[in-house]
């Protein structure tokens, strides 16, 4: 694990800087002392002072790093009320939503154009990049699309996710990274007929982890899940699977059908989901597995059924704020769970707020105006 440490800068020699700080983190020094460096005797200071650089006001503004004293301030100021930070961004997300509306409508364009052209099912974007950075990565697909056509054949009814990677993804998208050249995106399209293959093989990988849990359907959820290649969780359902077959778990046949479970690599112990699906530790040994299971299943089919509820809660309340406050548009970040955005809508429905009047709203978890100028405020704001 990661720990804490501290030190204070003694003399501007650099020998014995280093050698401070080498013993400040209890690493050894003998190969620094071994070098022969001319160096002036080490002189240590008469009182250690623990305080932080100061920089001058200019060095924030000119590297965009955050002013530790100015945050100190703001978050002794009187906390930030919805009405109070709407009357203070309005303006700037109007002008910034306005500028943005040109690129918007281009964007649609684009995007409609490419999915009919390839008939793709969708194009997504994995992070939130501004609507001019999205419009040039569409402009570079079809760019591609008329130098190439021929390579672009296999992609008929499939998604296209433009993220910070090349591949597959575990969802079977296919992922198109921001920061390669045309000649990575060929070699990926020229590679799908053998992703499609192994895609097979991991649905059957899925199905033969199935069996073994009792009739539990094992799924992978974008939205709560590390983005993986599909050889990744290909080699993740693997490794489950070989674990299972060792440990011989006495599951009744289709005793669990209907629920469903996730694997994730970098937990410890299984949970259980709101919305109903078991959450399980690729190192989970098997014994405890199948005590959590039986334990948790008749909560498990509770949550599923609490979770259409929920969703169709959820888009009802999505559609009335966006009625009532006359949005072009409302949306939450992944992050953001059913229950939290339905608390925050039905608090929203009970303000008046003409601020929002053809607005981009982002429900989030934290104050900010958007580049392009949609308005994030946090779910549980005041």
């Amino acid at each position: 694990g990661f720990r804490a440490v501290s030190f204070t800068l003694h003399t501007r020699d650099l020998l014995s800087t280093v050698l401070d700080i080498l013993n400040s983190c209890s690493l050894s020094t003998e190969h620094i002392q071994s070098l022969n460096v001319n160096s002036q005797p080490h002189k240590e200071a008469k009182s250690t002072l623990n305080r932080p650089i100061k920089w001058d006001k200019t060095y924030y503004s000119f590297t965009g790093f955050k002013d530790p004293e100015e945050e100190l301030e703001q978050a002794q100021r009187v906390e930030t009320t919805l009405i109070s930070w709407l009357d203070g961004n309005e303006a700037s997300a109007v002008k910034k939503l306005k500028k943005s509306l040109p690129l918007r409508k281009e964007l649609e364009r684009l995007k409609f154009e490419l999915s009919h052209q390839l008939q793709l099912s969708d194009i997504r974007w994995q992070r939130s990049w501004g609507i001019a950075h999205r419009c040039s990565q569409l402009h570079s697909l079809g760019r591609l699309v008329q130098q190439r056509p021929e390579v672009l054949k296999h992609v008929k009814g499939r998604t296209v996710v433009f993220t910070d990677r090349s591949g597959m993804s575990a969802a079977g998208h296919i992922m198109l990274g921001t920061m390669d050249v045309h000649h990575h995106w060929t070699k990926i399209f020229e590679r799908l007929p053998n992703y499609y293959k192994l895609q097979k093989r991991l649905l059957f990988l899925e199905d033969r982890i199935s069996q073994l849990l009792g009739g539990i359907q094992v799924i992978y959820i974008e939205e709560l899940q590390p983005l993986l290649t599909l050889e990744e969780y290909y080699e993740t359902l693997d490794n489950f699977y070989n674990k299972l077959c060792d440990s011989r778990l006495p599951f009744h046949p289709r005793s669990l059908r209907g629920l469903q479970m996730i694997l994730e690599s970098d937990r410890y112990a299984p949970s259980l989901h709101e919305f109903g699906h078991f959450t399980i530790p690729t190192v989970c040994d098997p014994a405890t597995l199948q005590w959590f299971i039986f334990a948790k299943a008749q909560e498990a089919r509770e949550n599923l059924k609490r979770k259409e509820e929920m969703m169709i809660t959820e888009k009802e309340l999505i559609d009335t704020s966006t009625e009532k406050f006359s949005l072009d548009r409302l949306y939450k970040e992944p992050s953001v769970s059913s229950a939290q955005m339905i608390d925050c809508c039905k608090r929203l429905l009970e303000e008046s707020l003409p601020y929002l009047q053809g607005m981009h709203l982002c429900i989030s978890h934290f104050y900010s105006v958007l580049q392009d100028g949609d308005l994030c405020i946090p779910w549980n704001w005041k």
